[in-house]
C-alpha cells in the first residue's frame, strides 16, 4: 500500500515536470528560454518516472537499467543544453526583447560565413 503511494506521487510528479516542461517549449518567448525549461524540467520529470518505474518492478536489473538511465539524462542534458545555447548564440539568433544581461557578449566570436551550398557551387 504505501509502495503505491511512494509510485504514484514519483509518476505524478514525473509527468507533471514533464507536462511544465512541454508547457515552457510553447510559452517561452527564445530559443534560449526554451532550452532551459526543456532540460531541467524533463530531466527531473523523467528522473522521476524512472524512480517510479524502479520502485514499482523492484528488480535488481530494473533499477539499475532506471539508475543508469537517470544518470545519463543528468549527464547530457546539460551539456546538449549548452552545445545548443551556444551554437544558437553563434548563429546570431535573437534574444528576447525583455532580456537584460548578456554574459556572452564579447566572449563567444560569431560563426564564420557558412560554406556555400551545394547549388552555389555547382551554379558556377
Amino acid at each position: 500500500m504505501i509502495l503505491d503511494i511512494i509510485v504514484a506521487v514519483l509518476l505524478v510528479s514525473g509527468g507533471a515536470f514533464c507536462f511544465v516542461a512541454g508547457l515552457g517549449l510553447v510559452r517561452m518567448q527564445d530559443v534560449y528560454l526554451r532550452m532551459h525549461a526543456a532540460t531541467k524540467a524533463a530531466t527531473l520529470g523523467t528522473g522521476l518516472i524512472l524512480a517510479g518505474v524502479a520502485v514499482y518492478f523492484a528488480e535488481v536489473a530494473t533499477e539499475i537499467r532506471a539508475l543508469i538511465a537517470i544518470v545519463f539524462l543528468v549527464i547530457t542534458a546539460p551539456v546538449a543544453a549548452h552545445m545548443i545555447g551556444r551554437t544558437a548564440y553563434k548563429n546570431r539568433v535573437p534574444m528576447w526583447e525583455g532580456t537584460t544581461i548578456d554574459e556572452w557578449d564579447g566572449q563567444v566570436p560569431p560563426r564564420a560565413d557558412p560554406s556555400p551550398t551545394h547549388s552555389e557551387r555547382t551554379s558556377k
